[in-house]
């Protein structure tokens, strides 16, 4: 038997959240879950979830609804060849209106109860498990009972969140990328924590094309409106910089997505806007620089960018 096993968080990293899910019918699985879940199966490890559930303190759900929405989850997975070891949730909280559960719990997380509970029931061992969620609460139970981390969350790049106490080994836009990382790591053989160095698969060198006019401006400066010239290239250079981190956060979600016609058109007119972008550069750095080039390829790169955000967005309303 395996002495090795994946927390995972249940809300948000398995299954989608509408909110406190308070009935079977609303458990749907996140893509791509059931695959990744075989994998690590596969892989050896036993699948472990550790959930917090304060919907019972707060009278939202019973304990007996909340097992029927676990029986279906487990029966989702089944359909699919993938069984869960075992499901552990903390119903307490200490805002709860029930007695019974208006408490502070060691087993909700932060607080890595119940991954020592499992741990101590299942033979894991911790040092060679990982905890797999979507907030700096999975992060920090599992940092604490000794796992490694990844944090789930598929818009790293779209919204700010608070300073993490405790930062994650590595993040991942999804659960395929969480595979490829435990693949990796499995396969350097190294166990040991690396903080805060997100997994990202580059298809090439980003180049670094603003360095060389900087210093081709001070090395010649133009004798007409200097001061005007190196503001025009310092918004030129931001706008150079948004666009390259739109375009690698873009690539990095859809590296482990699902194929479409869709996301294949959108694939084909985010190279476009990518083409625009670097024929810009190439202006920005030739001799004889012209800033109406300049803007114009910058332009056709945003729009085609736009575009390219459009049917990424339209696919993933499908």
């Amino acid at each position: 038997m395996s002495d090795k096993a994946i927390f995972l968080d249940r809300d948000d990293t398995l299954i989608a959240d509408p909110g406190y899910i308070n009935h079977p019918d609303q458990v749907k699985l996140l893509d791509g879950v059931a695959e990744s879940l075989a994998e690590f199966s596969q892989m050896g490890y036993k699948l472990i979830v550790v959930s917090n559930q304060s919907g019972v303190a707060r009278a939202i759900l019973t304990e007996e609804t909340l097992s029927e929405i676990h029986s279906r989850l487990k029966q989702l997975l089944l359909e699919k060849n993938v069984k869960l070891d075992k499901i552990y949730y903390c119903p307490y909280h200490p805002d709860g209106v029930i007695d019974k559960y208006r408490k502070e719990s060691d087993l909700r997380k932060p607080n890595p109860g119940m991954l020592l509970e499992a741990a101590d029931e299942m033979d894991v061992k911790l040092s060679e498990s990982w905890m797999i969620g979507n907030s700096s609460r999975d992060i920090q139970a599992g940092s604490r009972a000794g796992c490694k981390t990844i944090l789930i969350n598929q818009r790293l790049n779209q919204r700010q969140t608070k300073p993490e106490k405790i930062k994650p080994d590595y993040k991942a836009v999804n659960m395929k990328e969480a595979v490829n990382i435990i693949k990796m790591q499995n396969r350097s053989g190294t166990n040991t924590n690396i903080q805060n160095k997100p997994f990202i698969i580059k298809p090439h060198q980003q180049p670094q094309p603003l360095q060389k006019p900087k210093e081709k401006a001070q090395l010649n400066p133009s004798p007409k409106e200097p001061v005007t010239q190196n503001v025009s290239e310092h918004k030129i250079e931001k706008v150079l910089h948004n666009i390259l981190e739109q375009l690698k956060s873009m690539q990095r979600d859809n590296i482990f997505g699902e194929f479409s016609t869709m996301r294949l058109i959108a694939g084909i007119v985010q190279i476009l806007a990518l083409a625009s972008l670097f024929a810009g550069i190439w202006f920005l750095m030739s001799p004889d620089k012209d800033n109406n080039n300049i803007l114009i390829s910058l332009a056709f790169a945003l729009v085609l960018q736009v575009m390219a955000m459009t049917f990424y967005t339209m696919q993933n309303k499908k």
